[in-house]
């Protein structure tokens, strides 16, 4: 498809009244919509953080935990910038849009990041033109499990810690429908085996919609993608690493360890995070 085509079609999308699109999602994904409108609420956020810490460590207190992912995140950088340029991108429910974003600069011809947020699409869209990437950007509010986008419209997908909250029977077929031949997805997600974790999961309610508890991915869901795309690289990260918010100066020794635990037959699946490529078939 052409750019100047598939744009039009972008606008043509955004022309979707909020009272018919509100409308046509089931209660699931209003919920989900709910949530997350609240949780990229920025101002709000931040009036909580400085004013009721308790409840602000309740609803966002695994962040601190992000800081820990250099190692996933430097090899996200690095696909990114090697599977990029010249494509059309989709960070497929992109959150604030950090992947859009990533991509734009990493030479994307046109980077688009959709998500069922309004407040998620405005904080990605206010962030790319702060950036000075609006004019190979494009965000708008979309059903992840039903895009509208045109078939085989797409190059490539970043997938970053958002599969968990799709039904993936519906998710990965609409995937596979506007892939191009031989596009590529990376998804980047949590593992459910870690008992520890799920523990930290089961004590924190307030953190993730019901949907999100109920479906964190494990290698069966791979399994499942194998009936839709080609299986890339499977990668696995944090084991140990995800102690360091209580221990920073303990990070590079804890990466080290994990190194070799993560490249360990059956410990590795005792990771926090995993990544798995998807490829569509070439016609």
């Amino acid at each position: 498809m052409e750019l100047e085509e598939l744009r039009s079609h972008l606008q043509e999308m955004e022309k979707i009244s909020d009272e018919y699109w509100l409308n046509s999602l089931s209660e699931r994904k209003k919920k989900e919509l709910e949530f997350h409108d609240m949780h990229r609420d920025r101002s709000k956020a931040e009036e909580m953080r400085q004013a009721d810490a308790d409840t602000y460590e309740k609803l966002y207190g695994n962040k601190k935990f992000y800081s820990t992912t250099a190692l996933s995140n430097s090899y996200m950088d690095e696909w990114i910038k090697n599977n990029v340029k010249d494509k059309v991108v989709l960070d497929y429910a992109c959150g604030n849009g950090l992947n859009a974003i990533r991509a734009a600069k990493a030479g994307a011809k046109l980077a688009i990041g959709i998500d069922i947020s309004r407040t998620s699409v405005q904080n990605a869209a206010n962030d790319a033109k702060e950036a000075g990437l609006a004019d190979n950007t494009y965000f708008l509010q979309s059903d992840a499990e039903n895009t509208k986008l045109p078939a085989d419209s797409i190059d490539i997908v970043i997938c970053c810690g958002m599969l968990h909250h799709l039904d993936l029977s519906y998710a990965f077929p609409e995937l596979r429908r506007i892939l191009a031949p031989g596009g590529k997805l990376l998804a980047i997600e949590a593992l459910d085996y870690n008992p520890l974790i799920k523990l930290y999961r089961t004590i924190t309610p307030a953190m993730r919609t019901e949907w999100e508890k109920a479906h964190i991915l494990d290698m069966s869901d791979v399994r499942f993608a194998k009936r839709f795309f080609d299986i890339g690289e499977v990668k696995f990260w944090h084991i140990t690493s995800i102690i360091a918010p209580y221990a920073p100066k303990l990070l590079p020794i804890l990466n080290a360890i994990d190194k070799i635990l993560t490249g360990t037959p059956l410990v590795k699946y005792l990771a926090w995070i995993f990544t798995f490529e998807l490829i569509k078939e070439k016609k």
